[in-house]
């Protein structure tokens, strides 16, 4: 009589390379989903950014205070905080800081992501890797 099935042995050697498989991808998995929410902070220094020109338009200044741009300081997921400097009336600076909490804190360079404006020009930081680039 034929035997079918596979042997403990068989079962073993499936399962370590999975968990070897497993174990290799695992960084990189991990490095996608802070990089995928890294976006939250990216989205949210855009709008912030929007918001800021159509207060220059309206009032001829840029905004001091999130509030006024109906903004909280938080990002909607609450992975990032948000900071508001002015540079005079010709620009400002906004910063994204990666809470402690939040898993963020892990992704290398880019737990502090900002764009600051001077004259009209912006530039992003800390760099372009960080604003998925």
């Amino acid at each position: 009589m034929q035997r079918r099935g596979f042997t403990l042995v068989e079962v073993l050697v499936a399962s370590v390379i999975g968990a070897v498989l497993a174990f290799i991808a695992w960084p990189s998995y991990q490095g996608q989903l802070r990089r995928a929410a890294r976006n939250e902070a990216i989205e949210t220094l855009q709008r912030a950014q929007l918001a800021q020109e159509r207060h220059r338009a309206a009032y001829g200044v840029y905004s001091a205070q999130l509030r006024a741009l109906g903004l909280a300081t938080t990002t909607p997921g609450g992975r990032y905080t948000l900071a508001l400097e002015t540079r005079g009336a010709e620009g400002y600076r906004l910063h994204a800081h990666a809470m402690a909490d939040g898993g963020q804190q892990a992704d290398g360079g880019c737990t502090t992501i900002s764009v600051e404006v001077r004259q009209g020009f912006a530039t992003l930081g800390p760099e372009g890797r960080c604003w998925n680039r």
